[in-house]
């Protein structure tokens, strides 16, 4: 494997898939396409730029620009690269991409055109035009060597999708995505758990922030306060504005006004489609093109009912749009105005219970991927639902929900059931609740016979409840490993 930056931090698979992209080859020279997509700030041109020089590759990071002036760009960088006197005249991009993947097949060197999607707007044949060459190569044997890189995860999302002239071409699709909450403590050097989730509820894993943030992190958690007041909440760091870039970068919106609106109302708790669209003032038939697009630029997901799969909720995907929606936009004016401490004083309780308390329950869910073996194997899905009492009339919410993998003719298999709080202390109440849910997904048909109850607290749990034998007691520690 090429040897990885030291200044690289983790991203060791992604660096793994990159460099057998590099060094992939067989018995007859083919041409190779790869396509890496990730939202700003995750360090992907780091990567890839890293690549191409590790590699003696041909690096170009497109602007937006109109046709003419792009292309030249273009032709001015490769004119660079293969050290041309003069810059290359092209005049169309299907002159321009026969001449790159000539470069490549000669010197059998990567070439890496990164924000791809501002060359694709001005340029909307782009894509069948590397289609094109792809094509050709195969046919002729041409050993080159192509990445196509983006930020704008709605176009970046096609490119190899449904009926897309790349389609089929690719030998590697990476995404590269935020720090796991784990590695972010890590990368933000914060020791202490119960910041670390605070921090990640508000920053989540995208390594950027911490530069934007002045390199300032928390002294300790008496300090996280101070810290939201005197970094994201200030108009002085560049933090401050960077969720609001975050839906205006995305290629594909249009009446930005109205995704604002959307994740405003994903982000206060409104997650159905129907509640949504009465928090808009929309019918819900109105805002499906919206909710896709938001979707498509991983800006929200849709979770579905893993017992009701008629049923799903929408959550809002960044951290930091999250704490925008709920902490900072209702209060805007004050905040430019530099009145962070009345904004912090007067937003803490909707951090914590529309923000923190939601994000914790992500970050257990994470905690099953992340520990594969805690219920005993492997889970095959992992989610959150909601499960019916007919008898009570009510409805026990299960927060974390470990099914084993699916198997033909068997009943679905439930490793386990748990409950999450974040500033509560969990006793046998939450465990009876459980117990509950446990014996009705029973009469419903679900193998439930070694299914654990786990809950899973940000403070602590009863003492009798953390030694019953059916009972997983999950806290700040176990998460942190």
């Amino acid at each position: 494997m090429i040897p990885k930056p030291e200044r690289i931090f983790a991203r060791d698979s992604e660096w793994e898939a990159l460099s057998a992209f590099v060094e992939r080859s067989g018995p007859r020279p083919r041409p190779r396409l790869g396509v890496v997509s990730g939202r700003r700030r995750q360090g992907k041109t780091f990567l890839v730029e890293s690549l191409a020089r590790k590699t003696d590759g041909f690096y170009f990071g497109a602007t937006e620009g109109t046709p003419t002036e792009s292309l030249n760009l273009f032709a001015a960088a490769l004119a660079r690269y293969v050290g041309a006197s003069a810059p290359f005249r092209f005049t169309t991009w299907d002159e321009a991409i026969s001449q790159l993947f000539a470069v490549s097949a000669e010197r059998r060197a990567l070439m890496v055109i990164d924000e791809f999607p501002y060359l694709s707007k001005a340029s909307p044949a782009l894509p069948s035009i590397i289609q094109q060459a792809v094509d050709r190569a195969v046919f002729d044997e041409v050993p080159a060597s192509l990445l196509l890189c983006g930020s704008a995860m709605s176009v970046m999302g096609r490119l190899l999708a449904g009926n897309a002239p790349l389609r089929g071409r690719a030998s590697m699709e990476l995404a590269v995505r935020p720090f796991d909450y784990r590695l972010a403590a890590r990368y933000w050097g914060i020791t202490d758990p119960q910041l670390a989730v605070k921090v990640h509820a508000v920053t989540g894993g995208t390594p950027a922030y911490l530069p934007l943030a002045n390199d300032d992190r928390p002294d300790g958690p008496e300090d996280f306060d101070a810290w939201v007041r005197r970094t994201v909440l200030s108009p002085s760091t560049p933090l401050f504005k960077e969720a609001r870039y975050l839906l205006e970068e995305e290629a594909e919106v249009r009446d930005s006004a109205m995704y604002k609106s959307v994740l405003a109302a994903v982000a206060t708790g409104n997650g159905t489609r129907g509640g949504i669209a009465n928090y808009v003032g929309r019918k819900a038939s109105d805002i499906g093109h919206h909710l896709n697009v938001l979707e498509d630029s991983s800006l929200l997901r849709r979770e579905v009912d893993v017992f009701r799969s008629s049923r799903s909720v929408y959550r809002v995907c960044e951290p930091l749009i999250h704490f925008y929606e709920v902490v900072m936009r209702p209060q805007w004016g004050p905040l430019e105005s530099g009145r962070a401490e009345y904004v912090w004083q007067d937003g803490r309780a909707g951090f914590s219970d529309q923000v923190l308390g939601p994000h914790f329950e992500e970050m257990c869910r994470q905690f099953v991927a992340l520990e594969p073996g805690v219920f005993g194997e492997s889970p095959g899905e992992i989610g959150a639902g909601t499960v019916v009492d007919p008898v009570r009339h009510e409805q026990i919410q299960i927060d974390v929900a470990v099914f084993a993998p699916a198997m033909r003719g068997e009943h679905r298999r439930v490793l386990s059931l748990g409950e999450v709080k974040w500033g509560k202390a969990m006793g046998p109440r939450h465990v009876a609740r459980l117990r509950r849910a446990r014996d009705l997904l029973d009469a419903k048909g679900y193998d439930v016979r070694d299914t654990k109850l786990a809950c899973y607290s940000g403070v602590g749990f009863d003492a009798a409840t953390a030694r019953e034998s059916d009972v997983v007691a999950i806290g700040l520690k176990e998460l942190y490993g």
